[in-house]
């Protein structure tokens, strides 16, 4: 039987190793560093929720919107990132130069953030501060 158990304890889910992984690529896509892509995971690795939704952006490229804090989904987060974004440059639609990859990213740390101190984070969309929520 101890033979059998050292076998088994040998015998590692790699699911995790590669969403680690994918998570990492997509942050060095959106240009975001290797220590913001590690907190980021650690993040995703204390929250169930946030980590079934980044299961389910990098399965289907879009959010599951499972869960919401104070209303808030992540889609609500990323298109008011999108709408900061286009008034701060005046443009009033997205170009190619708005990574929309950094926004996904930053909108999971958000709504990490967002659970922790949901009254700070509503006051900071409420009142319309931009990604300064993020750092």
């Amino acid at each position: 039987m101890s033979r059998l158990f050292d076998y088994m304890s040998i015998i590692v889910n790699t699911t995790k190793f590669k969403i680690c992984e994918y998570l990492h690529e997509i942050c060095e896509y959106a240009g975001l560093s290797e220590q913001w892509a590690d907190e980021l995971w650690m993040d995703l690795l204390t929250d169930e929720d946030l980590y079934d939704e980044f299961i389910y952006y990098l399965e289907h490229h879009t959010f599951l919107d499972k869960f919401k804090v104070s209303g808030y989904a992540l889609s609500d987060i990323y298109v008011w990132q999108m709408d900061k974004y286009n008034l701060i440059r005046e443009i009033g639609k997205n170009p190619t130069t708005c990574n929309k990859e950094t926004m996904v990213m930053n909108a999971f740390k958000a709504m990490f953030m967002m659970k922790r101190d949901p009254e700070t984070f509503v006051k900071r969309i409420e009142s319309g501060r931009g990604n300064d929520m993020i750092g």
